[in-house]
């Protein structure tokens, strides 16, 4: 997903070296969903515990890393809906009119 995903953000302005932590939870979380989701699809919804049937744990871990991808993930923009609350200038971006075209 970094390498997929980071080129882009970087150059508009949204993944920043300030950023990189955050996006790293991003991509840990939407790694760990793609994991439990594998051990969902690969096993029964409901497995053996110690006193009868329990919902499968790995459920839990697939709805919590959503979650947190959801959460994080909204603050760099990661579905439309979120792209629209962004507001970043693209590093280099011209904010107005430049000195030369005021002083030509």
């Amino acid at each position: 997903m970094w390498d997929r995903l980071a080129p882009s953000l970087i150059a508009v302005g949204v993944l920043t070296p300030w950023d990189t932590d955050a996006f790293v939870i991003v991509c840990e979380s939407l790694a760990r969903y793609k994991q439990a989701t594998k051990l969902v699809n690969g096993s029964a919804l409901l497995v053996q515990g110690p006193n009868g049937f329990v919902k499968n744990p790995a459920l839990t871990v697939q709805r919590e890393a959503e979650t947190t991808f959801a959460q994080y993930g909204a603050r760099f923009g990661l579905t439309p809906s979120d792209r629209t609350q962004l507001k970043v200038d693209a590093p280099g971006a011209v904010k107005g009119p430049s000195a030369e075209r005021l002083l030509s």
